[in-house]
């Protein structure tokens, strides 16, 4: 058997084995924490790359063996709840909370405020935001007067909001420049709370390279999402203001979680390698193609293309 075959042939298995065990409840798994061990995949790939050439048992056994500890370290790892629950699945009850030391227990950050005003003659063009960074923690947080409204607890790295203004489109950039920290999952990165106006019409795309992603577009006219991520995890909850949405999302180790509205017609286009995939009420027509019962009657559409190598994608409805 050839090495490379074996070598998938574990990781389904893994997967395969994790999800049903999660599933009857045997082991709690949070997948958000594996998330930050995801160059380990980097390294099972380059000791399959690097032995396969040679064929020789010796290398076959030593990329096995590197395969078989790296997945039982992250079995091991898996089981412990992030010290960051932001994202997480799941939920200490007897957990003490006390919202008053919130800011007392982390006073290394600095507090940062960006906007950009509402201007009622540019309502007519659609409204581009360009959001990029890594190691953040993004939020929608309600809506504002302002275009934008961005509150900052910066810990690290510089950001910025830029505006620019076209014929056909006003093109917000919030970014962050910090290389050194861009694919660390980290519990001391930065938070970002914005908020957006109801009255524009959104393109949203957002590049993050680690880091997670909280976004409820119920109440906003989103025409376009697209998400490019590495280590992410992303959630994001889409509306049916338009007649029709798109939403792209293509990740690398990732946990997407994806809601759409019941009276929406909604269809799914995945390439997802080894991802796992649980699209709750919708019916599989193809390899890759998803579709709700109401798809062609509905009146309002969203259209949601998935492309990731090895992360979990859901879709339910709402």
């Amino acid at each position: 058997m050839k090495l490379d075959r074996l070598i998938w042939g574990i990781l389904l298995l893994f997967i395969g084995g994790v999800l049903l065990l999660e599933n009857f409840g045997v082991i709690d798994f949070y997948w958000r924490t594996v998330w930050r061990f995801w160059p380990i995949f980097l390294i099972i790939a380059g000791v399959n790359i690097l032995f396969n050439r040679n064929n020789s048992q010796t290398g076959n056994v030593i990329s096995i063996a590197v395969l078989v500890i790296s997945l039982s370290f992250l079995f091991v790892k898996g089981q412990q709840r992030p010290s960051n629950s932001w994202f997480g699945k799941h939920f200490n009850k007897d957990m003490d909370i006390n919202i008053d030391d919130d800011d007392d227990k982390d006073t290394a950050f600095n507090r940062l405020n960006l906007f950009e005003p509402y201007i009622a003659a540019d309502s007519a063009k659609k409204t581009v935001l360009n959001i990029s960074g890594g190691g953040i923690s993004f939020k929608l947080d309600g809506e504002t007067s302002e275009l934008i409204n961005a509150d900052i607890k910066k810990r690290h790295g510089n950001f910025s909001l830029k505006k620019l203004v076209t014929d056909s489109a006003t093109i917000l950039t919030l970014s962050m420049d910090d290389r050194r920290n861009k694919w660390k999952f980290s519990d001391n990165g930065n938070d970002v709370d914005f908020k957006l106006n109801k009255a524009a019409n959104w393109d949203v795309l957002m590049k993050l390279g680690a880091g997670e992603a909280d976004l409820d577009f119920t109440d906003y006219k989103v025409r376009t999402f697209r998400f490019d991520g590495g280590a992410a995890a992303l959630d994001i909850k889409m509306g049916d203001l338009l007649p029709i949405a798109d939403v792209i999302v293509k990740s690398g180790v990732a946990d997407v979680k994806i809601k759409v509205p019941t009276n929406a017609g909604c269809r799914i286009k995945t390439k997802t390698g080894l991802s796992a995939k649980d699209f709750e009420g919708f019916e599989k027509l193809s390899d890759g193609v998803y579709e709700t019962s109401n798809y062609k009657t509905s009146t309002k559409k969203i259209f949601i293309n998935l492309d990731g190598g090895l992360s979990n994608f859901e879709v339910e409805r709402y």
